[in-house]
């Protein structure tokens, strides 16, 4: 190679090394005033400095993820936390994300810590009492900008609880998770049986003779056939209180724990348990640890009728599987006035102590928005609280399952039952265990389960 041609290969390599950390600068330069863009914003702003920390309960991650039944993928809340912060600039927002097992005292925990400004509050009522949450009422008739209209009908009315210091029902959370309580049943065996399809607001009666009618071989596949399901463990008091408030029962009366009168031996309840009894001859084994039903919601389906059932665990199966015209919704039991089943979901509620109030105002505000319910329904699998989202196209997509959702959702009794998350569930529930093992009658089970419920209260 000739002398003048490496030079020139020289100079070039010099130029090309100047060019690379020129550019290398213009680059940093840029992740400094991006970075310093970013410093700077968060000093700027209305909300300037304010840090809001945010507690939720469930399945929800940061970051978008793949929903393990239908493989679409879901938004992390990453996408949540950047409009909120756009809408409200000099603001950060920080989530801590809990599962459901062991959620009452892991936030009980938190709270008296003073760990976040703003809690998903399923426990609203023993909360309240405590003294440690923020009433809402100022703030709802203070902000021109927010109408308790927006939700769909009794969400607002389920969630009015007892301060430490009052005797009326206040609003202490607004709804944040809407859920849902109704039966399911199974179209194709009834075809197959010959059996009408449930009517919308079935009777006690009317399950119990169509269950009969089809527990044992299926005369089409020759199968066998269950009637009826339904869980007998952590959910059955509610089942139970259902079936009491569809023979114009209840639970009991009153709010204030100084007040509750519990009727949970009441003849309603006595017969309702009766008639779980009668029904578990048509269910398959395993009732009490929630086994029988593993071929739910399948092709191969084998049971009729499923009791206090929920959307959570409904519509994307459903859907994901192709069985939106096999599965069937009808109401729950209600008493003479069209109410019965259990208020349930959660409510979203600020901290007594939060250092941030009017920010969390503003999140509590927008967790009702249009936004971040969508979000919700659509990347959450949860249900919406507010009338909008039946315009949602998301939502049409789903109507055959969500309408009588919704409907489930204006029709429970209201307030939510004030022992739906303390210890007189969790007697209750245990003796209708007792009695659906054989170990005691009904009327048995539901006499101690009144004792002692009444001494946790005389000792509370």
């Amino acid at each position: 190679m000739r002398k003048k041609e490496v030079g020139v290969m020289q100079v070039q390599k010099k130029w090309l090394v100047v060019w690379f950390i020129v550019m290398l600068g213009i680059m940093a330069g840029c992740s400094s005033s991006e970075s310093g863009t970013e410093s700077t914003s968060k000093k700027e702003g209305k909300w300037a400095g304010q840090t809001l920390t945010v507690h939720l309960i469930g399945d929800f991650s940061m970051e978008d993820a793949t929903d393990p039944i239908t493989g679409k993928t879901n938004e992390g809340l990453n996408s949540i936390k950047q409009e909120f912060e756009k809408q409200h600039p000099g603001a950060t927002v920080e989530f801590i994300l809990m599962p459901w097992e062991g959620y009452t005292e892991k936030t009980q925990a938190m709270i008296t810590s003073n760990e976040a400004d703003v809690y998903q509050m399923p426990g609203l009522a023993d909360f309240a009492a405590q003294g440690v949450l923020e009433p809402l009422q100022s703030y709802i008739e203070e902000d021109p900008e927010f109408s308790l209209d927006v939700f769909i009908e009794n969400q607002v009315s389920g969630w009015k609880v007892l301060g430490p210091d009052s005797d009326e029902l206040s609003i202490y959370g607004l709804p944040l998770i809407g859920d849902a309580r109704f039966i399911n049943y199974d179209k194709k065996l009834f075809d197959q049986w010959g059996v009408e399809y449930l009517s919308d607001n079935p009777t006690m009666e009317e399950i119990a003779r169509k269950a009969k009618q089809m527990t044992g071989t299926n005369p089409v596949t020759g199968e066998e056939n269950y009637g009826i399901w339904f869980r007998g463990d952590w959910s059955s008091a509610f089942t139970l209180v259902n079936l009491a408030e569809g023979q114009n029962g209840r639970w009991g009366t009153g709010f204030a724990w100084d007040e509750i009168q519990f009727e949970y031996n009441s003849p309603e309840m006595v017969n309702g348990l009766e008639w779980l009894l009668e029904m578990q001859e048509y269910a398959p084994d395993g009732l009490i640890s929630n086994q029988g039903a593993e071929r739910w919601l399948t092709d191969r389906n084998n049971i009729a009728i499923m009791l206090n059932q929920g959307p959570g665990d409904l519509i994307l199966p459903v859907y994901a599987q192709g069985l939106e015209d096999r599965i069937g919704i009808a109401q729950e039991f209600n008493n003479d006035d069209g109410i019965g089943g259990m208020f349930a979901g959660s409510p979203v509620a600020m901290a007594k102590e939060s250092d941030n109030k009017e920010l969390a105002w503003e999140w509590i505000k927008f967790s009702v928005s249009e936004d971040f319910q969508r979000y919700l329904f659509e990347e959450a699998n949860a249900m919406p609280v507010i009338k909008a989202a039946e315009d949602w196209e998301s939502y049409k997509e789903v109507e055959k399952m969500m309408n009588p959702t919704i409907e489930a959702m204006r029709t429970p009794w209201t307030p939510r039952y004030p022992w739906a998350s303390s210890q007189p569930r969790f007697i209750l529930t245990s003796e209708i265990e007792a009695a659906l093992a054989g170990k005691r009658s009904a009327k048995e089970a539901l006499d101690k389960a009144q004792e002692e419920s009444k001494a946790w209260l005389d000792n509370r």
